[in-house]
């Protein structure tokens, strides 16, 4: 059970492990783009390419879908970012249980948007947990684990790739440990508990009091999607880069304090921000340098919300 690109891996590596997999269970459809054309999910077409049944309800908590499921009679049920909560029926029916393959250190970011908030928090480093899938969220008793640093040059993109590919190489690896019963699994701690929920326009808004550092890490934690905004002019001002410049500002923050073909210097709660890749509203992303030769930005100008 899958349904983005993350979860791609994991179900090639265990049909490459010579596992039977007697169905896979993704998202419906979705309409995508600007002509809204319905698309399926990654995981279906990597299901299709394989010759692997599919079946997209789109309430697994339904009756008919949950006897779906399990006229199947599954032995494990694996699941990687699915994106629908398992109802108590399917959960206690697998001979082996059903396990998750979750995108962070748990029980630090539960949730659905884990990769995002890792890099916006300024962690430096996350990784992959394997789990046993319980009814409250990513609550379960760990399985398995291991950790990936967080670079400077990390974005939610890379990490993204990085992390599905760990995903498939740990549940590679857990799998013969878990079907022979070799597996000790270790409760997590509830003290330790964070969340990750996804991410809300909120979390995309800039606010130019926070430090340099700061708005960085949220640059990042949003790139490729669904990007960092502030407003300039009134409109939506999309950062698809940054990066920090640690001078102090002496400016209020959300000052434009100098322009060139190298990028516009904004001054922050502590250091500067400058931007280097950026889309005004109704047009598309641009590096800065295209940027200022064609729009009317001074220096001086506020972005943002003025306080």
């Amino acid at each position: 059970m899958g349904t983005p690109d993350f979860a791609v891996p994991s179900l090639e590596s265990l049909v490459r492990e010579g596992y039977h997999v007697i169905g896979v269970v993704t998202q419906p459809d979705r309409p995508k783009g600007r002509k809204k054309e319905l698309t399926p999910p990654p995981v279906k077409m990597a299901a299709q390419k394989l010759g692997l049944p599919v079946y997209q309800p789109e309430k697994l908590r339904d009756p008919e879908a949950v006897e779906r499921v399990l006229s199947l009679k599954p032995d494990l049920i694996v699941t990687a970012a699915y994106g629908q909560i398992l109802p108590e029926a399917i959960l206690k029916e697998p001979k082996f249980g059903c396990i998750n393959v979750h995108a962070s250190l748990l029980p630090k970011y539960r949730g659905g948007a884990p990769i995002h908030h890792a890099i916006i928090n300024g962690e430096k480093e996350t990784g992959i947990t394997i789990m046993y899938m319980v009814k409250a969220l990513d609550a379960g008793d760990i399985i398995s684990q291991r950790s990936i640093p967080i670079t400077d040059d990390d974005d939610v993109g890379t990490m993204h790739e990085k992390l599905s590919v760990l995903g498939a190489e740990l549940l590679t690896e857990t799998m013969p440990l878990l079907l022979e019963g070799k597996i000790t699994a270790v409760k997590q701690d509830e003290s330790q508990v964070t969340y990750a929920p996804n991410i809300t326009r909120d979390d995309e808004k800039i606010d130019w009091t926070r430090t340099a550092m700061e708005l960085w890490n949220q640059v990042r934690g949003l790139y490729p999607w669904p990007v960092a905004f502030t407003t300039w002019k009134n409109q939506p001002f999309k950062i698809w880069r940054a990066k920090p410049v640690e001078k102090q500002a002496t400016a209020e923050p959300g000052t434009v304090v100098q322009i060139d073909e190298a990028g516009i210097l904004v001054a922050t709660g502590g250091g500067h921000l400058l931007l280097q890749e950026v889309q005004p509203a109704g047009k598309r992303r641009m590096p800065v340098a295209e940027f200022v030769r064609g729009r009317q930005m001074t220096v001086g100008e506020q972005l943002g919300d003025r306080k």
